[in-house]
């Protein structure tokens, strides 16, 4: 799978550089050193930015998002991006956002999104962007927002049933947002995940015990990283609901 990072890292511009080689998720409300971290990464991804607009009690700027996937979407290193989201909405209002999305960017610029599928939204929907989409986005919502609880693990045993054949191999791409944790991709067969984690404590040398403390902020973004790549995800998914490692993974 695909370790993508959020940034930018807590620690000032030096801290950006532990993402070269790396991957990044690059979210449109905090890209002021997006052309920066874009030159240094392996391969990025853009999220839309509308959670911290809606936490802000700010009015998402769609015309702005697709102007910026716009100007960077034929970079190479490239992935995809999340389509625009409703995020106290429901499906209509989800649905509907994604419809006027679609008539905003460019063929192009289309193919290369994934929606993002809300947890507490009906799983017909999710049947349906499985069908229609090469790759969903599954975001930890309502009722299910904290990832790794055990309300969390029983939907996300739903989830699975949807998206996997009867071998548990994923129909299309899946990205876990906010599923950058090890205890919780190591049981699902995803393609990809991301987490700010690394970002948010990198900065806080106070996090860091012992003789071997890491030098400066930079050395330890890197350590923190690589201790997350450490471990790859499942690759079917095994019914486990996150009780059991699945047998498949070597880290």
């Amino acid at each position: 799978m695909i370790h993508y990072h959020g940034c930018p890292f807590s620690g000032g511009t030096f801290t950006q550089l532990a993402f070269a080689g790396k991957h990044a998720m690059i979210s449109f409300a905090a890209n002021e050193n997006a052309e920066m971290i874009i030159e240094l990464c392996q391969s990025f991804c853009f999220d839309n930015g509308a959670f911290t607009s809606w936490r802000q009690g700010k009015e998402f700027d769609m015309d702005g998002f697709a102007e910026f996937v716009e100007t960077w979407h034929r970079h190479p290193g490239f992935d995809f991006y999340c389509i625009p989201d409703v995020i106290d909405g429901d499906h209509n209002d989800n649905q509907r956002m994604r419809s006027n999305w679609f008539k905003k960017v460019s063929s192009q610029v289309w193919k290369l999104g994934a929606p993002v599928y809300h947890l507490h939204e009906p799983l017909s929907v999710l049947r349906e962007m499985t069908n229609a989409y090469s790759r969903i986005c599954l975001g930890s919502s309502g009722q299910y927002s904290t990832v790794g609880s055990p309300a969390w693990w029983k939907r996300m045993a739903e989830v699975m049933d949807v998206v996997t054949d009867e071998q548990g191999r994923p129909i299309c791409k899946l990205h876990g947002l906010r599923m950058l944790d090890p205890t919780i991709f190591s049981h699902l067969p995803l393609a990809s995940a991301d987490s700010t984690n690394v970002a948010r404590h990198c900065g806080s040398p106070g996090r860091w015990k012992g003789a071997y403390v890491p030098p400066d902020k930079k050395t330890r973004a890197i350590v923190m990283m690589q201790r997350i790549e450490g471990h790859a995800s499942a690759a079917t998914w095994n019914q486990g609901v996150g009780l059991t490692k699945n047998r498949d993974l070597f880290g």
